[in-house]
């Protein structure tokens, strides 16, 4: 983590490194709204209306006002309008599972870090894509 620290010239950042990277896909710094549907303690289900803070293809980053423990599985679902009528279009995902990694008390919101049952990519898309000679 970086420090600041006032040298009399202004605050300038400590020289530390950071530690490596440890994430397998870069996070994306989007808005997106998210239903939460998990388990209380009290082993009733409940749902929560949520915001996705960041994502990435293996997680995001949830605001949430529920505390929800670490290790808790919840389902996300991703609303979206209906449009069933164009069928021309790419099928989506909307219903992710995910499990909580970690949780963040703040005012009125929890932060979790959730990691997805499967990433949004698949193997073959994650690995770079040699570029083919053509033959003219």
């Amino acid at each position: 983590m970086f420090g600041a620290k006032n040298d009399g010239r202004g605050v300038c950042v400590n020289s530390k490194t950071p530690a490596a990277e440890r994430r397998r896909w870069p996070r994306l710094p989007l808005a997106i709204p998210v239903f939460v549907r998990s388990q209380a303690e009290s082993d009733k289900e409940f749902l929560e209306f949520a915001t996705a803070l960041n994502v990435s293809a293996g997680g995001m980053l949830l605001a949430v006002r529920r505390s929800i423990p670490t290790a808790a599985q919840v389902l996300l679902e991703i609303p979206s309008a209906p449009l069933a009528a164009l069928a021309a279009l790419p099928t989506v995902n909307r219903n992710l599972r995910a499990k909580v990694l970690r949780m963040q008390h703040g005012e009125g919101y929890n932060l979790l870090g959730l990691k997805f049952s499967r990433p949004l990519l698949n193997h073959n898309s994650a690995k770079p894509r040699r570029k083919v000679a053509s033959s003219l």
